[in-house]
C-alpha cells in the first residue's frame, strides 16, 4: 500500500516536472534585448601620417609649388605633408557622423614657427532621408564633388600631390556646405569594394551628387553673399570579370571674392568689383589598376586671374576674369610580390589660370611630369619614390615675371593605422 502511495505521488511529480506547451509563457519566447550602445561605443578611430623630402638631385630651389607641397624648393627640409586623425561612426540608423583632423597645419605661411598647428578637415553628419539609406544630405564642412582626383583620399592616392588645374578648382578640396547624394545598393557595395581592395577609389559620392557651399575655399567664411553650386554625376561600369570603368561630368558656378588675397601693391579690380565670375565644368575617366590602370581628367573654366600689363602700361598690375583649363593623364600597373603592392606609374599634367585663394589670384602656367613607384611593404607601411620634371610660371604683382624650370627626387613614407 505504502509502495502504491509512493508510486502515485512519484509519477504526479514526474508531470508536473515536465513543462508543457501551454505552461510556457510568452516571456520565455521573447529574444533577448539588445542592449543599447553608448556612443564612445560606435564610434571608430583611425588615421595616416605622411613624412617626406622633396630635395634630392634638386637642380633650382626656386622652383616652388605653395598649393601641392610647401617644402618643394628652398628651405624645404623634412616635412610632416598629413597627420591625421579620423573619427567616425553610425550614432542613429539615420545619422552618420565624420570628423577628420589634421595636426600638420602650417597657421602662418611662409613662417618658420606656424608647423603644426591642429585644424579641422571635415567636420559633417550624413542624413539618411530614406530607409534603405540610397539618399542622403551631408552637412557641413566636407569635400566639395567635383573632380575624381578631388574626392580620392590622400592616404589612397598613388601620386605625390593632386594636380594643379583640377585642385585649383576646389582649394583643400572641401568647404563648408549642404550636398546630397544618391547611391543605389549595387554601387554602394562597389564603391566600397574599390577603396577596401586598394584599387584607389574614391569611395561613395553617389552616382549623383548637388549641393551649395560658400566658395570661399575650405576654413573661410562666406564673403559675398553668394553661394556657389555644384552637381556630379558618375557611374562605375563593370567592364568585364576584372575591369571596372568610372566616367564622370562634374561642374560648379559661383561668385569669388578676391578682397583678402589682394596684395597691397596697386592692383586694378576688374569694375573695382572684388566679386569674380568662378565656373568650371569637367569630365573624369578611370580605368581601375587590374592590373593595368588608367585615371585622365580635364577642366575648363573662368575665373579670377592675375595679370602684368608691362611697365610702361596704364595699368600695371590687374586681375581678371580669365581662362582656366588644365588636366591630367596618369598610367598606373599594379602587381602583388608576395605580401607586398607594387605600384609604378607615370603622370603628365597641364594647368594654365589663376588660382583664386592665392596672392592676386596668381597666374599659374604649368607643364609637369611626375615617375613614380609605390611600395605598400604593409597594409599599415607604405614608400613612395619619384622623379619630378618640371616647368612653372606662378606670378603676381610681387613677381610679376616669374618662369621656373627644374628637376627633383621625392621621397614619402606614409603610415596607416
Amino acid at each position: 500500500m505504502v509502495c502504491a502511495q509512493a508510486q502515485s505521488l512519484a509519477a504526479k511529480d514526474s508531470v508536473i516536472a515536465t513543462p508543457t506547451t501551454s505552461s510556457i509563457t510568452a516571456s520565455d519566447t521573447k529574444p533577448a534585448e539588445t542592449k543599447k550602445k553608448n556612443w564612445y561605443e560606435v564610434i571608430s578611430l583611425r588615421g595616416y601620417a605622411q613624412f617626406r623630402y622633396n630635395r634630392l638631385l634638386e637642380t633650382n630651389s626656386d622652383l616652388k609649388c605653395d598649393q601641392c607641397d610647401k617644402s618643394i624648393g628652398n628651405n624645404g627640409g623634412f616635412f610632416f605633408r598629413r597627420a591625421r586623425l579620423v573619427f567616425s561612426g553610425n550614432i542613429h540608423e539615420r545619422v552618420f557622423i565624420y570628423i577628420q583632423t589634421d595636426v600638420a597645419t602650417n597657421a602662418t605661411a611662409g613662417s618658420t614657427l606656424g608647423l603644426n598647428y591642429l585644424q579641422i578637415r571635415d567636420f559633417y553628419g550624413d542624413i539618411y532621408l530614406t530607409k534603405d539609406r540610397k539618399l542622403r544630405a551631408r552637412v557641413g564642412i566636407s569635400k566639395v564633388p567635383f573632380g575624381f582626383e578631388n574626392l580620392q583620399s590622400s592616404q589612397n592616392r598613388v601620386a605625390f600631390d593632386r594636380t594643379d588645374g583640377m585642385n585649383s578648382s576646389v582649394y583643400n578640396e572641401r568647404d563648408l556646405g549642404v550636398f546630397f547624394y544618391f547611391t543605389p545598393d549595387k554601387i554602394k557595395e562597389r564603391f566600397k569594394y574599390l577603396v577596401d581592395s586598394g584599387l584607389k577609389g574614391t569611395g561613395d559620392y553617389g552616382v549623383f551628387g548637388f549641393g551649395m557651399y560658400n566658395g570661399q575655399t575650405a576654413n573661410r567664411s562666406e564673403l559675398n553673399n553668394s553661394l556657389h553650386t555644384v552637381m556630379r554625376a558618375t557611374y562605375p561600369f563593370q567592364v568585364n570579370e576584372k575591369q571596372i570603368l568610372e566616367l564622370g561630368i562634374q561642374g560648379y558656378s559661383g561668385l569669388f571674392h578676391v578682397g583678402e588675397a589682394v596684395s597691397p601693391a596697386n592692383v586694378a579690380l576688374e569694375g573695382n568689383n572684388q566679386d569674380y565670375t568662378d565656373q568650371r565644368v569637367a569630365a573624369s575617366v578611370t580605368l581601375y589598376p587590374q592590373p593595368f590602370g588608367v585615371q585622365a581628367e580635364y577642366m575648363y573654366g573662368r575665373g579670377p586671374v592675375y595679370q602684368y600689363n608691362g611697365p610702361m602700361a596704364a595699368v600695371m598690375h590687374e586681375i581678371i576674369t580669365g581662362r582656366n583649363e588644365g588636366g591630367y593623364l596618369q598610367i598606373m600597373y599594379m602587381r602583388k610580390i608576395k605580401n607586398m603592392t607594387v605600384t609604378p606609374y607615370t603622370r603628365g599634367q597641364y594647368f594654365f589660370g589663376g588660382k583664386k585663394p592665392e596672392l592676386d589670384a596668381r597666374r599659374h602656367i604649368v607643364k609637369e611630369l611626375e615617375m613614380g613607384i609605390e611600395f605598400q611593404i604593409i597594409k599599415q607601411l607604405e614608400v613612395t619614390l619619384a622623379y619630378t620634371i618640371s616647368d612653372r610660371v606662378f606670378e603676381d604683382s610681387r613677381n610679376p615675371v616669374n618662369h621656373q624650370k627644374g628637376n627633383f627626387m621625392r621621397m614619402q613614407l606614409q603610415l596607416n593605422f
